[in-house]
């Protein structure tokens, strides 16, 4: 246990795991998907009398917990756009978010705005197939996102004899591109989630594999890192000011602390004036906290009387974040409007909403190949790009990879209030 987990109390407690599965069309992520919700009994007792009936309606020899998520799929052959489906379930051990996002190319926003707020990302890869381009390309989106932990489920384990040849295999395909992307952390399970080898059960199938099930590495990773405890960082949403006779000269800041660990007495600065003074105390709704820590929502009182309003922010008074207007960013685009070159838009970053000048694409990424494109500089749906883009005022942040909540942006359209972009600063 780290010295900083040892000073938060209570930071031990939040054991929710939020996760997003990605694989190519029939790797099986529905069946892997319904395999954890059957066996960890996370599924009701009339969905389950549902799910038997409609599996005999299907002719299917056994029950197809396919089923459990396949109904998304029919609405979108109907016409129907479903961008990502949250499911939730929980074990004795530990709470779950699974964000089920579509893996085709052209659904690449779907899956980003599923996998943002992600702690982990479980990669299906077919053990017929092996590792194929969009295996590469969902991989490169996790990285890109910054999420901290991969899991390559080789699944159909069961149709190639369980053969631990294949899986090495397949372990070896992507290791030359576990370096390209820089993902700190994969993991490689071998699984058939059809017949349930290695999901929530070890398998009697695979003995060579001597490593944790799924729902085991789901329930045990260690995630109370994956936050950013170093850069302390409150964005201000709002000023409460009550304007009632007991609390005549109250006023305080409320807002999400997006990083590190606050406690009272400590010298702050207020972005973006730069005027310092002292943390006096940190309010709940439940009283006065001893410190604060992401993502806890809190209002900070301050020792001296200060101009403050929504889209400041309150940071150490000697750890302060990047400041300025020239910001550059990989972006996925995420309307059917391509993005225009010195085009106006709305910003959005924390709490604060400007307006922008899109300067420049300095390449597009090709998330199949993951080469960049110098030449076509047109930003169409579901692309990927590196922009640089001119704010009307100075923002305040640090790169995505220090601190999500502070290096991320979204780019809106003035003129149809749709947001268009999701930005990463760099």
């Amino acid at each position: 246990m780290s010295k900083t987990e040892e000073a938060v109390p209570g930071y031990l407690d939040m054991e929710l795991l939020r996760f997003t599965t990605a694989g190519s069309v029939d790797d099986g992520k529905s069946t892997l998907i319904g395999r954890l919700l059957y066996d960890s009994k996370a599924i009701f007792e009339d969905q389950m009398e549902q799910l038997e009936m409609a599996s005999v309606r299907r002719g299917e020899e056994q029950v197809n917990l396919a089923l459990l998520t396949d109904g998304l799929r029919a609405e979108r052959e109907q016409g129907i756009t479903i961008d990502v489906a949250y499911r939730y379930f929980a074990t004795p051990r530990r709470k779950f978010i699974i964000a089920d996002t579509p893996g085709h190319v052209q659904y690449t926003r779907n899956m980003v705005t599923g996998a943002s707020t992600a702690n982990l990302a479980i990669i299906l890869v077919d053990a017929r197939n092996g590792v194929l381009e969009q295996t590469i390309r969902h991989a490169y989106i996790a990285s890109l996102l910054g999420i901290p932990h991969t899991v390559i489920c080789v699944n159909k384990m069961d149709l190639v004899d369980y053969s631990e040849e294949v899986f090495e295999k397949i372990r070896e395909q992507f290791s030359p591109f576990k370096e390209r992307l820089h993902i700190s952390d994969v993991r490689f399970i071998p699984i058939s989630a059809l017949k349930g080898d290695n999901v929530v059960d070890p398998s009697e199938n695979m003995d060579w594999y001597t490593g944790t099930t799924l729902m085991e590495l789901l329930e045990t990773i260690y995630i109370r890192s994956d936050v950013d405890l170093v850069n302390r960082r409150f964005p201000v949403q709002y000023v409460i000011r009550p304007q009632r006779q007991e609390f005549h000269d109250y006023r305080s800041y409320a807002g999400r602390v997006a990083g590190g660990i606050w406690k009272p007495g400590e010298k702050v600065a207020v972005l973006p004036g730069g005027q310092e003074t002292v943390l006096e105390a940190i309010d709940t709704m439940n009283g006065q906290l001893e410190m604060a820590f992401p993502p806890q929502s809190v209002a900070f009182r301050l020792a001296d009387e200060i101009d403050i309003s929504r889209g400041d922010m309150i940071v150490p008074a000697d750890h302060k974040p990047n400041i300025g207007q020239e910001i550059d960013l990989m972006v996925c685009w995420l309307n059917e409007k391509p993005m225009v070159t010195g085009g106006k838009y709305v910003i959005r970053h924390t709490t604060s909403e400007l307006r922008g000048i899109i300067r420049e694409v300095v390449f597009k990424v090709n998330i199949n190949t993951l080469e960049r494109d110098e030449e076509d500089l047109s930003v169409g749906l579901n692309e990927i790009a590196k922009i640089r883009i001119k704010t009307s005022k100075p923002i305040f942040y640090d790169p995505y990879k220090q601190n999500h909540i502070t290096g991320s942006i979204i780019i809106i359209d003035e003129g149809t209030n749709n947001t268009v972009g999701a930005g990463m600063i760099i």
